[in-house]
């Protein structure tokens, strides 16, 4: 699959804590083109935990052998797409790294649908309560 025809894409990129990741999403402009839009970002702590759900992300649609470089965006299909996007919305802002590995293997092994359910929710204007509870539910926070 091509970034073009992805409903995802997350760009590695290099900062001096480390590196960090940027998920995209695509959506239609009001002209009706389309565009990736910036869904979140994943700062150097959270994406040090969460590394084995991107891998596992970017593996799922570029095979086995692909690897987490920076650069060039990475795609990802809905199911994956929606599952980062989660965790990054989850991750912003914690700082505890054992609860950020849990939570990230916790998403990883979610249902694709029931995360971009959860995607859903955060999306919204009140989305603070949906974050709150999933970071519960993912065991990211007490």
């Amino acid at each position: 699959m091509r970034v073009r025809q992805a409903s995802f894409a997350l760009r590695v990129v290099r900062r001096r804590a480390g590196d960090a990741a940027i998920l995209y999403r695509r959506r239609l402009t009001a002209s009706g083109e389309e565009r990736l839009d910036r869904v979140a970002g994943i700062s150097p702590l959270p994406f040090a935990a969460g590394l084995p759900l991107l891998r596992g992300a970017i593996r799922a649609i570029a095979g086995a052998g692909a690897k987490l470089t920076t650069g060039p965006f990475h795609p990802l299909d809905e199911d994956w797409g929606a599952r980062v996007a989660c965790y990054a919305l989850v991750a912003a802002g914690l700082r505890n790294a054992e609860r950020l590995h849990r939570a990230a293997a916790n998403i990883q092994h979610a249902d694709g649908t029931e995360a971009a359910w959860w995607l859903g929710l955060m999306a919204r204007p009140s989305g603070k309560r949906a974050v709150r509870a999933l970071r519960i539910l993912v065991e990211a926070v007490r």
